[in-house]
Order: structure tokens, then sequence, then C-alpha cells
């Protein structure tokens, strides 16, 4: 099922982790909606950029984000949130991209210079941190 021209359902709920343990990670239809709005962020991030974008974890219902680790107030929970990469962009300048952009998102993370994870909310507070190896984390895309 398409979301959009570019970002599938199977994409934004594709996890390693409930496969190999077993979990149905399909999203209710609320989350459903919340992924086609998501999918629509992507889809301006990608015409950024020029070039593809990769979504490397999107949905995880309450079983598979508890698997991974999430946060309990995760937004990949509600299917508002992706971790993303685009070949040939750092993740870094990929970050400042969407940064200076005028993509609205609640939280944009540069999390361990491998990913960034763009998240939505209803009352976006554009927030930005970064995260490494043992920093914790730190405000602004650094």
């Amino acid at each position: 099922m398409n979301l959009s021209p570019h970002f599938t359902l199977d994409e934004l709920t594709l996890s390693q982790t409930a496969a190999r343990r077993g979990i149905d990670n399909t999203p209710y239809p609320q989350e459903l909606e919340n992924l086609k709005k998501l999918a629509e962020v992507l889809e301006r991030v990608r015409a950024l950029v020029g070039k593809p974008i990769i979504v490397s974890s999107g949905f995880r219902n309450e079983a598979v984000n508890r698997a991974v680790g999430g946060s309990k107030t995760s937004a990949h929970m509600s299917g508002l949130a992706a971790d993303i990469n685009c070949p040939g962009v750092s993740p870094a300048a990929l970050a400042h991209i969407i940064k200076s952009s005028s993509i609205e998102f609640d939280q944009l993370i540069l999390e361990f210079d491998r990913w960034v994870h763009i998240g939505l909310a209803d009352k976006p507070r554009m927030q930005l941190l970064t995260i490494r190896s043992g920093t914790g984390y730190m405000k602004g895309i650094v």
C-alpha cells in the first residue's frame, strides 16, 4: 500500500526486531493516518535533497518499541517518527538541510552521526538535538 508517491506502508512498518521475535507490527487506523502524514513530510525531505530517503525505523508498536529499547513516549509508537538516511548525504548534512527548511517537526535529532530522527506532533516544538555515545542529548544539531 502506497502512503505517498515514494513511501509504502511496508517500508514505514518494517522491523527486523518484530520479524525475529514474531511481533505483529500492524498499525491501527489512527496510526495509519499518522503514517500518511509522516510520508508527506518525508516526501518534502526527499524533494529538498533530490535523492531517495531510506527509512531504517518508522512505526513501532508498543511491543516492538520496548524490544528495541525505545523511549516510553516515542513518537514512533503513534506513527509520527522515522529514523532516516540519504545515500550520498551525511546524517549531519541531512539534519542541517531539514533544519534550514520550512518543514515543521516536533523533534529533529542527529543520532550518533549515523541517522536522523524526525518526529512530528500537532503542536511542533521544532526541537533540535544531537546525541553521541557518552554525551546524552545535546541541544542543537552539532
